[in-house]
Formats: C-alpha cells, structure tokens, sequence
C-alpha cells in the first residue's frame, strides 16, 4: 500500500511503514517505523488550498507541530521524518493507508 506524497512517498507492507522522502539539500535515508512500535497517527486531509499531511507518533518522542502560515497551511515541518505531506488527490489512499497501520498497531 503507497502513497503519494509532496515531496516523497509511504509505503505499509502489513509490518512497517516506510517513509522515503525526495530530498532537498543531503539525500535522506528512508525511515522505516515498525507499526507495532507506533503509539499514534494524525491525519489532516488536504484541501483545494493547502496540502494535508500522515503523521506517526512514536513513544518517547512528541508530534512535531504544525507550522503556520500561507505556505505552510498547518503542516508539521519537511525535517520531521515521522511525516509527510499530501496533495488532497492523496486524501482516499492515505486515510486506508492510516487505517490499515491502526489496525495493524493494535
């Protein structure tokens, strides 16, 4: 299961999540989080103005938080690896993607 973000895309196999961004600056390795080891996921649909963003929540670690501002629209920050954000053409497969990690999660 994919899906296609701005600047990159995530990928579930069932057990993890993978997600390998397009880099800007230094190439970044893909991070990959094992769905058990998620504590939560946050979702915000994108709309015909802003991009929406998937965002997991690992224990030990706090959500980063959404930027503000026209170019931003709400959005966690591109250097948060646990992230990534969506066109709103991508809402459909991120929300199954999301669910399918929250039922693998639990």
């Amino acid at each position: 299961m994919d899906v296609k973000g701005v600047l990159g895309t995530i990928s579930f196999d069932g057990e993890w999540v993978t997600i390998a961004k397009t880099p800007v600056g230094a190439k970044p390795a893909p991070v990959r989080i094992r769905a058990a080891d998620i504590t939560g996921t946050r979702f915000k649909p994108g709309s015909r103005l802003f991009h929406g963003y998937v965002q997991f929540v690992l224990p030990g670690s706090t959500a980063a938080g959404e930027k503000s501002g026209l170019s931003h629209g709400g959005r966690p920050p591109y250097e948060d690896p646990h992230s990534l954000s969506i066109p709103r053409r991508s809402n459909d497969a991120a929300e199954k993607l999301v669910a399918a990690v929250e039922q693998a999660r639990g």
